[in-house]
């Protein structure tokens, strides 16, 4: 009987993926991590981890399953947390969930899963793996779960081949409804258990509480920029990568100041929450930080074009192939589907591997495509790689 360790996260997800995993007849042991400790800008109330371990426990007991407890936090802090303070420090908007699957869940926690003796490490994401041979050798597809509402196959696109081959995604087949369907009939504690929100691992948080454990608060100036601007900008022409990547550079000489902030460090790209500056006909919405002069600055309403943009550019030393053996080559070309953040629709798009990195073309301009953040490409159902945008 083969043996595989379910991450058991307290939610109902991870309950349901350990009893289709024992039904299918797995030796199944539950194991549950905790990778936070320190509270500070959690929201009152929304410190997950007593509460989750609580839960986790109850459904071990439930499925008759062995319960297992182990400590990441050290390694959470050096491997996600202080990778999101040097992010924010740079003016880049990190995704600690996509870290968090590559660094901790298939990597640290897998290191202790095998420790057990598991042959595998199952999650509760959305999520499919399929095999298929090339030249006689395994190479694992990460496909998209059936749920489009939940697929979580972003999350996991830094995930190698080598952790791929000891992954099992047990739900990724079935719609949420369903889930919670089997965990009601089965009487699982987490049936009812609303999914958890915020910072994977640390529940939701204050962002610039939470940050400011390491980053100083400054106060600067919000100037909004009118759109107006961009019509003297001169045009971009169809075939220019690098112009129809790059971000729109702002002086303050080009709007005006309408507000104070805390730090430029603590925004991001299309943020609409903590600019609080009143009077205006539309809501105003972050369009660039410029973290050395620490000027935020805005466009007003939805459509400002200072949101968009038509492509991304991408470092090679920070894209990553699921599927190394499609890989593209220098100087070719790959029509894909893609998206810059989770649940975004995906996206028909070109992506140009150059001499001096990756561009992400996509066929309608996308709102606010921010660096730091992930982009996936997929063909159909597959996601084959990520990287991380560079600006």
């Amino acid at each position: 009987m083969e043996r595989v360790v379910v991450g058991l996260s307290g939610g109902v997800d991870s309950s349901v993926a350990a009893y289709l995993l024992k039904q299918q007849g797995y030796e199944v042991i539950g194991m549950f991590m905790k990778n936070w400790h320190d509270t500070t800008g959690v929201l009152k109330g929304d410190c997950p981890f007593d509460d989750d371990k609580q839960f986790a426990e109850m459904v071990a007991r439930k499925l008759n399953i062995p319960f297992e407890f182990v400590d990441l936090s050290d390694q959470y802090r050096q491997r996600v947390v202080d990778y999101m303070f040097d992010e924010y420090s740079k003016g880049r908007t990190p995704n600690p969930d996509v870290l968090c699957n590559r660094e901790i869940k298939f990597d640290a926690f897998m290191d202790a899963a095998l420790k057990l003796g598991a042959k595998y490490v199952a999650t509760g994401h959305y999520s499919q793996k399929e095999v298929i041979y090339i030249d006689n050798q395994p190479v694992y597809k990460l496909l998209a779960g059936v749920d489009s509402n939940k697929d979580q196959s972003y999350f996991l696109c830094q995930l190698n081949q080598s952790q791929l081959a000891k992954a099992l995604f047990p739900i990724g087949h079935l719609h949420k409804p369903e889930v919670r369907k089997i965990a009601a009939e089965l009487g699982l504690a987490t049936a009812e258990r609303k999914d958890s929100q915020g910072i994977c691992f640390v529940g939701k948080v204050d962002l610039p509480v939470f940050l400011q454990q390491k980053l100083k608060a400054r106060k600067g100036n919000i100037i909004e920029i009118p759109a107006e601007f961009y019509q003297h900008l001169p045009e971009i022409k169809n075939n220019d990568l690098i112009s129809m990547s790059a971000p729109f550079h702002y002086k303050p000489s080009d709007g005006k100041v309408v507000g104070t902030h805390q730090g430029a460090q603590f925004f991001t790209i299309g943020q609409r929450k903590g600019l609080n500056v009143g009077g205006k006909a539309e809501p105003l919405f972050v369009i660039a930080t410029d973290i050395e002069n620490n000027i935020v600055y805005a466009g007003m309403g939805q459509s400002h074009p200072g949101l968009y943009r038509m492509g991304l550019y991408m470092n090679s030393n920070e894209v990553h192939w699921v599927r190394p053996d499609l890989m593209v080559k220098p100087g070719e070309t790959l029509s894909v589907l893609a998206r810059i953040r989770y649940r975004q629709p995906l996206q028909k798009a070109t992506l140009h591997h150059t001499d001096i990195g990756y561009y992400l073309i996509f066929e309608v301009p996308q709102r606010g495509i921010t660096a730091g953040q992930f982009a996936a490409w997929y063909i159909d159902d597959e996601l084959l790689g990520s990287g991380v945008i560079a600006q």
